[in-house]
């Protein structure tokens, strides 16, 4: 049983942003109902690959059910707001505009569901001069300050390679709901709930804020992967183009530690590198001398050989390291789950471990593929009326009807 059992959430939300936080709650057993159009449904369907399953969807869409319905259709929109007094929390992360042409704005929803929680994820809010700009995530990282920090200090700002502009938020908001449903636990009162994506980046932005903006009178600057060296990125052997692992010395005693694991002991002794204002000034000469010695190793010996030392570092971990690290495999956070077209799926796991509540891992939906349950559950709707819908185009249903349950989701301990 998870945490949010009793939470039911109308999910209308699509690509990432908004998906990652429904999937997020449907991680703590909510139980997530997703609506998405007749035919094409959430067009992260098709990402990179133009297909009804591509891997985007399938990585940001499990354990949830999903309806297809036509918002656009009269009848669909009646029927959406009929399910509408089932549910606790409704999100959306549609562009500007969208919600209030479907008329389905806080105050229609709030009318028939006093106490809904209403979730409203926007690139820039639903006010001031950049709310009718459209975001995606790198737009959302540009305006939230991540490119301006990212890079090396001689090059142009770049862009981060993970989403969090989407997932950063998307974490933001299932928060902000679930305190909301907390709060409506104790009062009775639901809510609106509204969040920018780029003023939610900032939030990551902090400490970069803090050490080089001087409280906004100054520009952070990039510094590349190099602090004071030994804190950087040291190549290993076989030199592919991940084959790179990542040390942080920061105290004196990490630095003593580090000279002794190497055999260096002569590091402590030599002038230039002596004392941490000397390192900075002959980081060069020093990076190259510990170059040598992780140059004979691959990056997990290096970080095996650190590491138990008490030497802050890390292997630099690709998308095939993730899936085969023999940590994170220890710690069952690599789930399998069987999907009806796409067979035995891999994925990583939710990080939050708690003690008294366990959800098991479930594949994306297929389109519509809870569609026929989803009425009858929630608008007491049988066979025939559902068949009725379906031939007149306002709602679809999967062809496909099966149970996934994730392979190995034993507790975690």
């Amino acid at each position: 049983m998870g945490a949010l059992e009793s939470m039911r959430v109308l999910d209308m939300t699509q690509y990432e942003a908004g998906t990652s936080c429904t999937q997020a709650l449907g991680f703590m057993g909510a139980t997530v109902t997703k609506i998405e159009r007749p035919g094409t449904g959430d067009p992260g369907r098709g990402v990179a690959r133009g297909t009804d399953n591509a891997p985007y969807f399938l990585n940001w869409n499990s354990n949830k059910r999903s309806i297809a319905l036509d918002l656009q259709k009269p009848e669909g929109r009646d029927l959406f707001l009929q399910m509408v007094s089932h549910y606790d929390v409704f999100v959306e992360n549609y562009g500007p505009g969208v919600i209030e042409k479907l008329d389905i704005g806080y105050d229609v929803m709030k009318k028939i569901n006093p106490g809904i929680i209403y979730a409203r994820l926007k690139g820039f809010g639903l006010s001031g001069p950049y709310s009718d700009y459209k975001s995606y995530d790198m737009i959302a990282q540009a305006a939230g300050g991540a490119f301006s920090v990212t890079g090396n200090a001689d090059g142009p700002p770049m862009r981060p390679g993970y989403c969090v502009g989407d997932s950063g938020t998307g974490m933001q908001l299932a928060f902000a709901i679930t305190a909301a449903f907390v709060h409506r636990q104790e009062t009775g009162e639901g809510q609106e709930i509204e969040i920018s994506m780029q003023e939610a980046l900032t939030y990551y932005m902090r400490t970069p804020i803090a050490n080089g903006s001087n409280w906004g009178q100054s520009v952070s600057p990039r510094n590349g992967n190099r602090a004071v060296v030994p804190t950087d990125l040291f190549p290993c052997k076989p030199f592919g183009p991940n084959d790179w692992v990542y040390v942080m010395a920061q105290t004196s005693r990490m630095w003593d530690t580090f000279c002794a694991v190497l055999g260096r002991t002569d590091f402590l002794t030599d002038d230039r590198w002596n004392d941490v204002e000397s390192r900075r000034q002959n980081g060069d000469s020093l990076y190259e001398e510990i170059c040598k010695w992780t140059r004979e190793r691959t990056k997990h010996e290096v970080m095996a050989e650190l590491g138990a030392a008490g030497v802050p570092c890390s292997a630099v971990m690709d998308t095939v390291d993730l899936f085969n690290d023999p940590h994170l495999k220890s710690r069952d956070f690599i789930k399998t789950v069987s999907h009806p077209t796409e067979g035995d799926l891999k994925l990583l796991g939710f990080a939050p471990i708690m003690s008294e509540h366990e959800v098991d891992y479930r594949p994306a939906p297929l389109l519509g593929e809870h569609t026929k349950e989803i009425l009858n559950e929630d608008l007491d709707l049988g066979p025939e009326a559902v068949e009725q819908l379906i031939t007149d185009g306002v709602v679809d249903q999967s062809p496909v009807d099966r149970t996934g349950i994730a392979k190995g989701s034993a507790p975690r301990s």
